[in-house]
């Protein structure tokens, strides 16, 4: 009977100082959802970069750091350090354990996207997720110089469809002054949605590659020297180098010799890395900074239960009456100090509710904006135990805190001279 008074208690005192409570609820609500969010975007990052990449057993570069090489290749993020010779190449393709190679070639962009040069087997071989390979949406893959193949974000971001006609970037930045106004690309296909950077790029033959830069010197186009899209039709564009190659072996177990022989390259000086160790090595890195970013945020939920505590005591001292009639009505001193428990843990729950709410509108909502941007696909997923335990934490910490006044209040309620009432 004792517990069903207090909640009716504390229901009518709740609402009695809703203006009050409810800035207190509204902060501790944000403060609960940053951290929420925190580590909800955290394993959702974690997850999409590593699905970025999937059944690569080495990719092979100039000579350059495992991240720095993982980087500029599979996220589009940087710029290579050099290029590696097309006779090392054909060397690769010439090596029995290697099963597939795919070239990569950077250097140019679209409007801001990374443009990529390679060849059919990328649509063939690249995966991603769990095993998934690239699909067309629409068209077809290149097969002429001056075809392209759109990502499905750059396709979506500027309304291009098969049919239309662009006009490539020379250098990797957002905004070039220098545009390959000469050779025009038909856009022949676009990509799926992958939910990684593939999504972000645009992807043309190797010959495509060479034949946009004949003629150009130091970054500037030699007027008289350029090509036609017709001349460059009648020419074979063998390319001289390219920036790095993604390779799978026949036999796993022979990566590791692999990657140590090409380490140790004598003819030109290369770098071969194992994706998912590089992946390992890039969260090793951020691991501290994720630490000191949660317990931050942490840091921010304990300030906002003080502040609950804060405004308890300093409603107490308004409460005195209030504590006088329900003791001389037979409230026992317990039930008085329940009162605060329930009102802090009740705050703290609805804070709870409302940072979920506001959790999922905000994934819902900034979901396409970071998969247009980033390539980072974040989706409304069920919470995991980690994310369960923070939740309920705020809870049990409103308990604890209210512990304060209404330890304090008990204790005042005994001296009140009323005398102990006995249950009914």
């Amino acid at each position: 009977m004792s517990t069903r008074l207090a909640l009716s208690l504390a229901g009518a005192s709740l609402w009695h100082r809703r203006r009050v409570l409810a800035l207190v609820c509204l902060t501790l609500t944000l403060s609960v959802t940053l951290l929420l969010g925190i580590q909800y975007l955290r394993t959702e990052v974690k997850e999409s970069f590593t699905s970025t990449v999937s059944d690569t057993d080495l990719i092979i570069g100039a000579r350059s750091g495992q991240l720095n090489l993982l980087l500029y290749t599979v996220f589009h993020l940087g710029d290579p350090t050099n290029n590696i010779r097309w006779s090392t190449f054909q060397e690769l393709e010439a090596d029995e354990r290697i099963d597939w190679l795919i070239p990569i070639s950077l250097g140019d962009s679209y409007r801001g996207s990374r443009v990529i040069g390679t060849n059919d087997n990328f649509l063939e071989r690249f995966q991603y997720g769990r095993g998934r390979s690239l699909q067309l949406a629409q068209g077809r893959w290149f097969d002429g110089v001056f075809d392209v193949v759109l990502g499905a974000n750059v396709a979506d971001k500027f309304n291009h469809g098969v049919g239309d006609s662009i006009v490539l970037s020379h250098g990797g930045g957002r905004t070039s002054f220098s545009n390959h106004d000469d050779t025009p690309f038909h856009v022949t296909g676009i990509l799926e949605s992958t939910g990684t950077p593939v999504d972000q790029a645009v992807y043309i033959s190797l010959s495509g590659m060479e034949a946009m830069h004949v003629g150009w010197e130091s970054g500037v186009a030699i007027p008289g020297r350029t090509l036609t899209p017709e001349a460059a039709e009648q020419r074979d564009f063998t390319p001289s180098a390219i920036t790095a190659a993604f390779a799978g072996l026949e036999r796993k177990i022979l990566t590791f010799q692999v990657q140590r022989e090409l380490n140790q390259n004598t003819s030109e000086p290369l770098s071969a890395i194992l994706p998912g160790v590089a992946l390992s090595e890039l969260w090793r890195l951020m691991r501290q900074f994720e630490r000191a970013l949660i317990g931050i945020t942490g840091f921010v939920v304990v300030i906002s239960l003080l502040g609950l505590a804060a405004v308890l005591l300093t409603l107490q001292a308004q409460r005195s009456h209030e504590i006088a009639v329900l003791r001389a009505i037979g409230a026992s001193p317990g039930l008085v100090g329940l009162l605060y428990v329930i009102e802090a843990v009740a705050l703290a729950l609805v804070a709870c509710i409302l940072a979920l709410l506001i959790g999922a509108v905000a994934v819902m909502a900034l979901a396409p904006w970071l998969q247009a941007s980033y390539g980072l696909q974040i989706q409304i997923r069920p919470l995991s135990g980690v994310e369960w335990g923070l939740l309920a934490s705020v809870p049990v910490a409103a308990l604890l805190v209210a512990l304060i006044p209404a330890i304090r209040t008990w204790w005042q309620s005994r001296s009140l001279g009323l005398g102990e009432v006995a249950e009914p």
